[in-house]
């Protein structure tokens, strides 16, 4: 199947698509640590964005940071592609190795989790983007007024305020589940 998403989807590079859903993972992850998840809001689809801002603000209410210390993937497959009349859906086995723990906001102090040695941990990731994608050139372009923007930083336009929808343009992190 990914043969026929290579025809359907002609920009598609298996090598991209990895370094891409990689670097959305590490942004989640990060955006989680520093609470500041609407930064990459851009990437996440509906569901996914909600669950995340609900942890971070849980964080938040509870006093505490939670931390993925020295994270980083150490691999990425794709494991399923599928094709509808809408949309491009790619499965991806991600493993990830992180220290996992929580800090007290105020003291620093590490409350629980382990700060001293990393976690291996596997995530099943689903990626969608529409069929009907719009091209989309070197430069990103706002929506909004037609400046050019950075989609790596936030998502939003420092001129006009427009966030820009990756999902009418790229895959966006449509699913996240940790599965060991």
């Amino acid at each position: 199947m990914l043969d026929e998403l290579v025809k359907l989807d002609v920009g598609f590079n298996e090598a991209s698509f990895k370094s891409y859903i990689d670097n959305v993972f590490v942004k989640l992850f990060t955006a989680v640590m520093l609470n500041e998840v609407p930064n990459v809001r851009h990437f996440l689809s509906d569901e996914v964005y909600s669950e995340y801002e609900k942890i971070s603000a849980d964080n938040s209410a509870r006093g505490v940071i939670q931390m993925y210390d020295e994270l980083n993937v150490k691999s990425s497959n794709i494991t399923g592609v599928s094709i509808t009349d809408d949309e491009f859906r790619i499965e991806v086995l991600l493993v990830s190795r992180y220290m996992d723990y929580l800090l007290d906001s105020d003291s620093g102090d590490v409350i629980s989790g382990n700060n001293t040695s990393r976690i291996e941990v596997r995530y099943k990731l689903i990626f969608t983007k529409k069929r009907q994608f719009l091209q989309q050139g070197v430069v990103r372009k706002c929506p909004g007024c037609g400046a050019s923007i950075s989609v790596n930083t936030k998502g939003v336009c420092e001129y006009c305020g427009a966030l820009y929808n990756m999902s009418d343009y790229n895959y966006i992190l449509s699913s996240i589940t940790r599965i060991s």
